[in-house]
C-alpha cells in the first residue's frame, strides 16, 4: 500500500482467517466445557473445597498435555485443540471418582487422611483401568492410513496425553490436596445422595431380567434397521463463506459476450446474496501469462471464474445463496454453470480435490465409449441433487484447419513452412524493436488485428517483393472442432463423467440412488463401470476406520482381563460398546444428521469411554463379592454406592462435549458430529451401567456361580 498509494487492493482469499476462527472457536467453545462441568460438581457436591480440588485436575493436566505434546512435535492447531475440547469434560473423571469416594469415606465418619489412603486405594485400579481403555482406543488411530490419519493423528495423541496426565493427577495430586485443602470431618455427615430410589428400580429390575434383555435387544435391533435411514458421507459440509461460479458458454464465444453474461451473473449473486456479499472477483477468458503461446489463440474466451466472499455475520448461510444461485442460473440454455464451495486447507491436507461425483465407464471402442457416456451423463442429468454435470467426451474448442494446395503454393513459389512461419508471425505476433520512455525499454511486438473465423481466409501472404496474396487463394480454410478429451486408467480407455452434489441428502443416499440408475443401462459386454470421487474416498476412509474400531475392541479387552484378571468379566463390560451405540444412532437420527469419518472417530473414541462406568460398578461388585456378600447384595449396594460417580462422570463429559454440538463457528461443523457420537453413546451407555449390566453380571454368575 505504501509503493502503491493510488491503489485500492483488496484480499480476495485468505485461509488465515478461517484458521483463526476456527481456533478462537475451539478456545471458546472448551472454556465454556470446563465452566458447565465445574457446574456439575458443585451441585453434587455442594462444597465449594471439594469442587475445587477436583477443578484443578483441568489446569494441572493441561499443563501437562502441553509438555507431552512439546516433545513429541505436536503443535497447536485445530485438531489438537479440538481433542483438548473433546476430553476437557473427561480430565476431571478420575478426579471425580477417587474425590467421590474420599468425600464417601469422610461423610461416613473417617478422617481426611484415611480416607484420603482408602479411597484412592479402592478406586485406583477401577481408574487406571477406564484410562487405559480410553488410551487404547487411540492407538489404532494413530497408525491409521490414508485420510483418517491424516486428519486425526495429532488429536489422537493430544487427547491421549491429557487422560495420561489427569490420572496421574487424580492418583497423587487429588489426595494430597483433600487433606490439605478441606475440613476435617469431626462427626459423620449424612450422605449427601442416598439414591434410595434407584436401590427399589433396581432391585425390581434384577427380578425380571429376560425383560430387561428383551427390552436392550429390541432397541439395538431397531437402531441397525434405522442405521440406513441416517445415511453416511465423507466429511461434513463446513460453512467457509466463500465460494466460486465457473462459467462456460458456448465454444467459440468472443471475450465481449462472455464479460456480459459475467455482469449479469454478477448482479444475479448482488440480489441473491444481499447485504451478505463482501467481495465479488471475476476472471474472464484466458488466465493471465507473459507469453502467448500458437495454441492459446481463441482459447478460454468462453470461459470465467467468479470467486465470491461473504460477510461472516451473514444472514442466510454459503448453502443457501448457493443454491439459489443454481437455482436461477440452471434454466439458461447455452451456458454451463457450476457454483462451487470453496476448498478448505482441510480438503487440500487430505487430497479432496476435483468434483465430489465421477464415474468412470471403461471400454475399447472410442466411439462406443462416447454414446454410453452421454448416455449416462443424459440419465444422471435427471437426478436434483445433482449438478454442473459435465463429461470427458464434451466438444473441444472450435480450431481452424489450413489445407494448402501443392501446386497453387508451388506456382507463387512458397512452400508450407512459409506459409507456417507468416501466419505464426501475423496471428501470435513477432518483436519488431524496443521503445525507451522513462529510461526503460519497452518490447513493441506487430501482429495482424482481431479477426473472426470467417476471414482468416482475408490474411495476406508475402509472395515477392511488395507483392501479396490472400492466404485464401492458395488453401483451403475448414472450420471444425477439436476433439474432446481420450483418458486411460490402468491401460483402459474411459469415459468420465463428473456432477456436483446439492448435498440435499447424505452422499451413501445419493450415490445407491446414481448406482440405480447405471443398473437400468444395458452394458455392452466388456463395458462397466466405477463410481469414484468423494465416494471412493468415503469407502477407504470407512473400511480403515472399521478396522481401528475392531482393533480397538480388542485392545480395550485385553486391558480389562489384565485388571480383573477375568475373562467374563471383561465381556460384560464389553456389551456396553455395541449397544452404547444405538444412542448415536437414534441421537444422529433425531437431528437428521449422517454420519462421515468425525463421527465415526466419536464411536471410536466411545468404545474407550462408554466402558468406564461399567468398569467402576464392576469393580465395586467384585470387591463386595470378595468380602462374601451375595451376588443381588452385592450388585445393589455397590450401585448405590457408584451411581453418584457415574452420573457425574457422565454429565461433566456430556456437557463438556455440548458446546461443540452447537455448530457455530467456523469449523464447528468438523467436530459437532464427534461430539454427537459421544454424547449419544455417553446417554444410552449410562443408563446401561445403572441397568444393564447389572442383569447381566448377575445372569453370568447364576450360570456360572464360581468365579473364572
Amino acid at each position: 500500500k505504501k509503493s502503491l498509494p493510488d491503489y485500492e487492493l483488496t484480499v480476495i482469499s485468505n485461509q488465515a482467517d478461517f484458521i483463526n476462527d476456527s481456533i478462537s472457536e475451539v478456545e471458546e467453545t472448551a472454556l465454556i466445557g470446563i465452566l458447565l462441568a465445574i457446574l456439575v460438581l458443585f451441585i453434587f457436591l455442594r462444597r465449594v473445597g471439594v469442587t475445587f480440588v477436583i477443578s484443578i485436575a483441568i489446569p494441572i493436566s493441561i499443563v501437562a498435555t502441553f509438555n507431552l505434546m512439546y516433545f513429541n512435535g505436536l503443535t497447536l492447531n485445530i485438531m489438537t485443540l479440538g481433542g483438548l475440547a473433546l476430553g476437557a469434560g473427561m480430565l476431571v473423571d478420575n478426579a471425580i471418582v477417587v474425590m467421590e469416594n474420599i468425600f464417601r469415606l469422610m461423610e461416613q465418619g473417617k478422617s481426611l487422611k484415611e480416607a484420603a489412603i482408602e479411597g484412592t486405594a479402592q478406586v485406583g485400579g477401577a481408574i487406571t483401568a477406564a484410562t487405559l481403555t480410553t488410551i487404547v482406543v487411540f492407538l489404532p488411530i494413530v497408525y491409521l492410513h490414508g485420510a483418517a490419519g491424516e486428519l486425526f493423528r495429532d488429536q489422537a495423541w493430544t487427547v491421549a496425553f491429557a487422560l495420561l496426565s489427569s490420572l496421574f493427577v487424580a492418583i497423587l495430586v487429588i489426595p494430597m490436596l483433600s487433606t490439605r485443602w478441606l475440613k476435617k470431618s469431626t462427626k459423620p455427615h449424612k450422605q449427601t445422595l442416598e439414591f434410595h430410589a434407584y436401590g427399589r428400580w433396581l432391585t425390581a429390575v434384577l427380578d425380571r431380567k429376560g425383560l430387561v434383555i428383551g427390552v436392550v435387544a429390541v432397541l439395538a435391533i431397531l437402531s441397525l434397521i434405522l442405521l440406513p435411514l441416517v445415511g453416511s458421507e465423507f466429511l461434513p459440509e463446513t460453512d467457509q463463506g466463500e465460494f466460486s461460479i465457473e462459467v462456460k458458454l458456448p465454444e467459440g464465444t468472443d471475450l465481449e459476450h462472455t464479460e456480459g453474461t459475467v455482469t449479469n451473473i454478477e448482479h444475479l449473486v448482488v440480489a441473491a446474496g444481499g447485504t451478505d456479499v463482501q467481495t465479488m472477483y471475476s476472471e474472464i477468458g484466458p488466465s493471465s501469462s507473459t507469453t502467448v503461446e500458437a495454441s492459446d489463440f481463441f482459447e478460454g474466451e468462453n470461459t470465467a471464474t467468479i470467486t465470491v466472499v461473504l460477510i461472516s455475520d451473514r444472514q442466510k448461510s454459503t448453502a443457501e445463496i448457493m443454491a439459489q444461485i443454481r437455482r436461477e442460473l440452471s434454466d439458461i440454455p447455452e451456458m454451463d454453470v457450476q457454483v462451487i464451495p470453496a476448498q478448505t486447507a482441510l480438503q487440500l491436507t487430505i487430497g479432496q480435490t476435483g468434483a465430489p461425483l465421477s464415474v468412470e465407464i471403461k471400454g475399447d471402442d472410442l466411439a462406443e465409449l462416447e454414446r454410453l457416456t452421454q448416455k449416462t451423463a443424459a440419465i444422471l442429468a435427471e437426478d436434483p441433487s445433482l449438478s454442473g454435470i459435465t463429461t470427458s467426451f464434451d466438444m473441444g474448442r472450435p480450431e481452424v484447419n489450413i489445407s494448402i494446395d501443392p501446386l497453387l503454393s508451388a506456382a507463387w513459389n512458397l512452400n508450407p513452412d512459409d506459409i507456417a512461419s507468416q501466419l505464426e508471425a501475423l496471428l501470435v505476433g513477432k518483436e519488431a524493436t524496443q521503445w525507451e520512455t522513462g529510461g526503460k525499454l519497452t518490447d513493441i511486438t506487430l501482429k495482424f488485428p482481431h479477426i473472426s473465423l470467417m476471414e482468416i481466409g482475408n490474411i495476406p501472404i508475402q509472395v515477392s517483393g511488395d507483392q501479396k496474396i490472400q492466404l485464401g487463394q492458395i488453401a483451403r480454410i475448414l472450420q471444425d472442432t477439436a476433439p474432446g478429451q481420450v483418458l486411460h486408467r490402468n491401460q483402459n480407455r474411459i469415459g468420465q463423467i463428473q456432477a456436483q452434489i446439492n448435498r440435499s441428502r447424505p452422499l451413501d443416499q445419493t450415490v445407491n440412488s446414481v448406482r440405480d440408475k447405471l443398473e437400468q443401462i444395458d452394458w455392452p459386454a466388456e463395458y462397466g463401470y466405477q463410481i469414484g470421487g468423494e465416494e471412493l474416498q468415503r469407502k477407504a476412509a470407512f473400511s480403515n476406520l472399521k478396522f481401528a474400531m475392531l482393533l480397538a475392541l480388542v485392545l480395550v479387552y485385553m486391558v480389562l482381563a489384565s485388571q480383573f484378571e477375568s475373562l467374563l468379566h471383561p465381556f460384560i463390560i464389553l456389551l456396553t460398546v455395541p449397544l452404547a451405540a444405538t444412542g448415536s444412532i437414534f441421537l444422529f437420527l433425531l437431528l437428521g444428521q449422517s454420519f462421515n469419518i468425525m463421527s465415526y472417530i466419536g464411536m471410536i473414541m466411545l468404545a474407550g469411554i462408554a466402558v468406564n462406568d461399567s468398569i467402576i460398578l464392576v469393580d465395586a461388585i467384585n470387591q463386595l463379592r470378595r468380602q462374601g456378600k451375595p451376588v443381588n447384595v452385592a450388585i445393589i449396594e455397590a450401585a448405590q454406592k457408584r451411581i453418584r460417580p457415574i452420573v457425574m462422570t457422565s454429565l461433566t463429559t456430556i456437557l463438556a462435549l455440548l458446546p461443540l454440538t452447537f455448530g457455530i463457528g467456523a469449523s464447528a461443523a468438523l467436530r459437532s458430529p464427534m461430539a454427537l457420537a459421544v454424547i449419544g453413546g455417553l446417554i444410552s451407555s449410562t443408563l446401561l451401567a445403572l441397568f444393564f449390566i447389572p442383569v447381566v453380571y448377575a445372569l453370568m454368575e447364576k450360570i456360572r456361580p464360581t468365579r473364572d
